[in-house]
């Protein structure tokens, strides 16, 4: 089974992607259920991205905190589905889905229906302890369903996801072959330890020599804590960055994106 080809899907091989971090939608807490409002933003946020220069797009429903484990309701898909949709048809980059907390059959679903390109993962095989409980990979399920609906969308896995620990004492190399080999991700996903923390080299240096080692060549991506000051060490390392927290006003996660601090993520890779 192929991997993600970067240069197909992105244009580069080395591909940047932004967070567009959804406020509050419709029935979570802190939503002022002002659609026009949210979609505007997300709107906004995606072309400052676009513009700077990056590569791809990922939105999220960060805002929707406490955040549902595993199986959000309906009318977060729909909800999730028209703004994915609106944002592809009015970007010309690459857009994915990331179902929080971990509703990958979400995620895959308004991917297919709206244009988008790729999903992430935050846990697709193994067990996690988190905030929510225990997450339990379903890549059984994940990979079956992509088949089912016929979707063109790239699976991007994350391993010793943030804002969680390990339920069984296995090393990161393991958990990165078995992502790999096993769970048959497109894409692999190293980050730190919470939202915006650094991806530590050495786990980037663990989690690319179990891909060299493995059957299979999927990207590897640092998904935290990249900045004008790391990227160009971090990308000398990693096959491409997913970058949130840098690029917001004031480095806050939560804010706007800041076109100008989003270009200098792009100079600082590519010059």
């Amino acid at each position: 089974m192929s991997s993600l080809d970067l240069q197909n899907r992105f244009g580069t091989d080395s591909p940047l992607i932004g967070m567009v971090h959804l406020p509050a939608l419709p029935g979570a807490p802190g939503s002022t259920d002002d659609r026009r409002a949210l979609r505007g933003r997300a709107l906004a946020d995606a072309l400052a991205i676009a513009e700077s220069g990056f590569d791809g797009i990922l939105v999220e429903n960060y805002g929707d905190a406490p955040y549902y484990p595993e199986d959000v309701p309906k009318h977060v898909v729909a909800e999730l589905t028209a703004m994915v949709r609106e944002l592809d048809i009015a970007i010309e980059r690459p857009i994915g889905v990331n179902v929080l907390r971990n509703d990958a059959a979400a995620a895959l679903s308004v991917a297919a229906a709206a244009g988008g390109s790729f999903i992430r993962v935050n846990v697709h095989t193994g067990t996690r302890v988190t905030d929510q409980g225990r997450l339990e990979g379903q890549a059984h399920e994940t990979l079956r369903l992509r088949e089912r609906v016929e979707a063109d969308v790239d699976i991007l896995a994350d391993v010793a996801v943030k804002h969680s620990a390990s339920a069984a004492n296995r090393d990161l190399e393991t958990v990165v072959t078995e992502t790999i080999e096993r769970g048959l991700a497109d894409g692999i996903v190293v980050s730190g330890s919470a939202t915006g923390d650094p991806t530590e080299t050495d786990h980037l240096r663990t989690a690319l020599d179990a891909r060299d080692d493995s059957s299979r060549d999927p990207p590897v991506f640092a998904g935290s804590g990249v900045t004008p000051d790391t990227a160009e060490e971090t990308l000398s390392l990693a096959d491409g960055a997913i970058v949130g927290t840098a690029i917001k006003e004031c480095g806050v996660t939560n804010n706007p994106v800041d076109a100008e601090r989003a270009a200098e993520i792009v100079t600082a890779v590519y010059g």
